[in-house]
């Protein structure tokens, strides 16, 4: 069975928490949790966004959340320092798993990334680890000005993929997400990179549950 592909960025491809070695010079010892709260504000602050249908790119929640997590330790940034960060977060790591995986179902599904992430920020993060060559297209919150769960968001995914007759399956790490997918009528893997985290019970189970890109191949097979 065709099944298009939808692969979350941040979280599921990249790696937010790469951020921890560019922050060990101004947060110290507190860098590994400075760099948690930056991405839980990052995320908090899209929400409340797209609640308020108060948009801004995804860069300017990711500046406030930096800057929000930085104040709570008691750290203070200079200007240039902070646009060195804004720039570093434009060059996170990929997973270890993210390129063997999309080269491996290369040909065989049509794959997208689809962020919160604005087209010029996906290009990029996904340019820097040489993953766009395995993208079909990118797929950004930013043509529809909300961000995820926003129903419209995932409703736009279809379209843009061209998923509209076929299934449309969301890869993600992040279980909210995979609530968001479900709740509007897509598939859904959850990427469970963490064994000790717990799905949230909202009565939407993913359509199925990996510990690695690589199981992909096997677990798509299964739909068949």
């Amino acid at each position: 069975m065709k099944i298009h592909l939808a692969f979350d960025v941040y979280g599921t491809l990249v790696d937010p928490q790469g951020m921890v070695d560019h922050l060990r010079a101004d947060a110290g010892e507190q860098a590994d949790q400075v760099s948690q709260l930056w991405r839980q504000k990052q995320l908090e602050f899209a929400f409340r966004r797209g609640l308020m249908r108060m948009y801004e790119d995804f860069g300017i929640c990711t500046r406030q959340a930096l800057r929000y997590a930085m104040a709570s330790y008691g750290f203070d940034l200079e200007p240039a320092r902070e646009e060195d960060l804004m720039q570093a977060y434009l060059s996170l790591p990929a997973f270890a798993d993210a390129g063997p995986a999309l080269a491996s179902l290369n040909g065989y599904h049509p794959c997208y990334a689809f962020s919160n992430g604005s087209h010029p920020a996906l290009e990029k993060v996904l340019g820097h680890n040489r993953l766009l060559e395995y993208l079909d297209g990118l797929v950004s919150v930013d043509d529809i000005k909300s961000f995820k769960p926003d129903p419209a968001v995932y409703a736009h995914a279809r379209r843009a993929t061209g998923a509209m007759d076929e299934p449309l399956c969301l890869i993600s790490s992040n279980g909210w997400d995979v609530i968001g997918a479900r709740a509007s009528g897509l598939m859904a893997i959850w990427v469970q990179r963490d064994p000790v985290t717990v799905f949230e019970d909202w009565g939407l189970a993913p359509t199925a549950i990996i510990r690695s890109l690589q199981e992909l191949p096997d677990t798509l097979a299964r739909f068949d």
